[in-house]
């Protein structure tokens, strides 16, 4: 063992072969040091494990295999993270996939917001320190006449963040049918728990009246809370009371009525089958007085979270320490600038891609798997059959969308996930199916292009 250890080379000698020079051009001399030593040990382990003998640790350890698979190591370790992905799932804001893609608009104004200095908080007027949400306030005072606005770095902060401000150490009155878990096993009560407040559950799991809160306010109560039915949907012998009926009970016994109302939907998409989320201007209308709700989902910009309301309610919220270490970053707002212009201007459907996606048609869809189609072999086991896409991202759990999807051979899912680009679709009954709507115009040649190589 002794003299087969001593066959290994010395990691400044491979340095110094030449079989390492485009190694340490890509990756640099530290890493490539690093990946040497990771790979003799190795080496090193499979001696004294006795797996590898003298006459495969002479190949093993020449140059020219050690600095093949330190090449291979380091292309693994620096390929750009997270990788882009093509999303033919038929699930529009995808969690795992990142939810809403960018508008060109928004995409152009994070490259400029994060490649040289901005005025994030400086006022240029006066030439002094400025705050950040100015940059936002001025679109959203069109988008919520009389409201104040403040922007968090998601939904469950600007919850957390409202609850802390408005009632900690004291309760919260919440139907037992709204104490939601969202994506990643948060769950309502929890936040409720970290912000400081203290639940008060009213009602039962399927069915909650109003004087069941009106039983429950009382000297100890800070708010009410309506929050929204997040990836569920509830059906039969059920009951709820909406927004428009508690407010009436806020204002009779002083309480503010705050809504989570995670989907961040900003306009009416009943015309696209989204018939169980209302804009957000329509809930504060109903009576709301703080409305909380995410930037990436039906709203279709980047991750954030808003607070929506009356203005001392939010003023309380900026005040809060919490706010500070909740702020969004100045590529975030550069982002939400750009995309909340496009519903000032009227043009949400045509900049947006996540209405853009939701307002296709099937006819729309299934021209483009046609053509997918059409240009493939005709031998291949590949058809177009009906189905529906979704919105994802825990808006609207019953909201379908009808739709024309590419129907293969499941054993290609893995295949496919696992090229360049990686593409994501979804199995159902031993089919593989691949659904445009979700696939950006510009990606169905690569589609194509990938078929055609399994195909």
């Amino acid at each position: 063992m002794q003299s087969d250890l001593r066959l290994i080379p010395a990691v400044g000698n491979l340095l110094a072969h030449q079989a390492f020079s485009a190694v340490l051009e890509e990756a640099g001399a530290p890493l490539t040091t690093a990946l040497i030593r990771e790979d003799l040990e190795a080496v090193r382990a499979g001696v004294e494990g006795g797996t590898l003998g003298a006459g495969a640790l002479s190949a093993q350890v020449a140059p020219e295999a050690v600095a093949t698979r330190v090449a291979a190591a380091a292309r693994r370790l620096l390929v750009p993270r997270p990788r882009r992905v093509i999303n033919a799932t038929g699930v529009i804001a995808h969690t795992n996939l990142g939810r809403a893609v960018l508008s060109r608009e928004a995409a152009i104004a994070v490259a400029e917001a994060a490649a040289g200095y901005l005025d994030l908080e400086y006022d240029l007027r006066r030439g002094g320190r400025g705050r950040r949400m100015t940059h936002l306030t001025p679109l959203l005072a069109h988008l919520f006449p009389g409201a104040a606005a403040l922007v968090v770095n998601n939904n469950a902060a600007a919850v957390l963040l409202a609850l802390q401000a408005l009632a900690r150490g004291r309760e919260v009155v919440v139907s037992r049918g709204e104490l939601v878990e969202i994506g990643g096993g948060f769950r309502v009560p929890e936040i409720l728990a970290a912000s400081g407040a203290r639940l008060r559950e009213v009602g039962t799991t399927n069915r909650t009246r109003l004087q069941d809160y009106r039983a429950a306010a009382g000297p100890k109560t800070a708010a009410l809370l309506k929050v929204h039915p997040s990836n569920f949907h509830q059906v039969g012998f059920t009951e709820s009371v909406s927004v428009g009926e508690l407010a009436p009970l806020a204002r009779e016994t002083g309480l503010p009525l705050l809504v989570d109302w995670g989907s961040g939907d900003l306009v009416d998409l009943t015309p696209f089958g989204i018939r169980d989320e209302r804009p957000v201007a329509a809930i504060l209308e109903d009576g709301a007085d703080l409305v909380t709700f995410s930037g990436d989902k039906l709203l279709g910009g980047p991750q954030a979270g808003f607070l929506v309301g009356r203005p001392e309610l939010v003023e309380r919220a900026a005040k809060s320490p919490l706010a500070r270490a909740l702020r969004v970053d100045r590529v975030t707002l550069a982002a939400l600038h750009a995309t909340l212009s496009a519903y000032v201007r009227g043009r949400a459907f045509q900049e947006v891609p996540t209405l853009r996606m939701l307002a296709l048609t099937e006819e729309e869809v299934g021209l483009r798997a046609a053509r997918v189609r059409d240009a493939l072999p005709r031998e291949a086991d590949l058809t177009i059959v009906s189905g529906v896409s979704r919105p994802g991202g825990g808006a609207s759990p019953a909201g379908e969308r009808p739709t024309r999807l590419l129907s293969l051979q499941a054993k290609l899912e893995k295949r496919l996930r696992e090229g360049e680009p990686p593409i994501v679709g979804r199995v159902h009954e031993g089919r593989l199916l691949l659904d445009l709507r979700t696939v950006l115009p510009g990606e169905d040649a690569e589609v194509l292009r990938r078929l055609r190589e399994l195909l």
